[in-house]
């Protein structure tokens, strides 16, 4: 596990289970220019609404100190569509447009294993990948073009330091 400089600007993972913690490893350990100093992934949330919870439980305060940090909560949204927009309340006002929430639209990572033929790692990869290259690719599929909005805001906040 890499540990961010925190000094510098850096991405906190906060994955929801399991699975989107193995999603995230497929996506940072990719060697696609990923900067391994500027992302750290954190322990699991332990469910989405603690996902949420854990940004002023538990990262506010480094939030707020270290103004570089951005944190990106990556969770299933359980076919809920409405799932980021009713639960922005949980993240504090003067944190949100630091904190990035993307994931699959349904129960379950493994979803998309199943359509894709994919392991959960090589999906991460494959996400990584058309980050880098500015390419839609899996980003497009049914299961994740709902993240649209989130990934163009990340896009200019986080692309800069993550593929730099």
């Amino acid at each position: 596990m890499t540990s961010a400089n925190r000094y510098k600007s850096h991405l906190l993972v906060i994955p929801e289970d399991d699975a989107n913690r193995q999603v995230a490893n497929g996506f940072l350990e990719l060697g696609v220019g990923v900067n391994q100093k500027s992302y750290q992934i954190m322990p699991l949330a332990g469910g989405w609404p603690n996902a949420f919870d854990s940004i002023k439980d538990s990262y506010a305060m480094r939030m707020r100190k270290f103004q570089e940090c951005r944190i990106l909560l990556v969770i299933d949204f359980d076919h809920d569509a409405n799932r980021l927009e009713e639960n922005m309340h949980r993240i504090p006002e003067d944190l949100r447009d630091r904190v990035f929430v993307i994931g699959i639209s349904s129960k379950d990572p493994k979803d998309l294993c199943q359509t894709t033929g994919m392991t959960l790692e090589e999906i991460g990869q494959a996400l990584a990948k058309s980050c880098a290259d500015d390419t839609l690719g899996l980003w497009g599929d049914d299961l994740l073009k709902h993240n649209k909005a989130e990934l163009d805001r990340m896009g200019l906040s986080v692309k800069p330091f993550l593929f730099g």
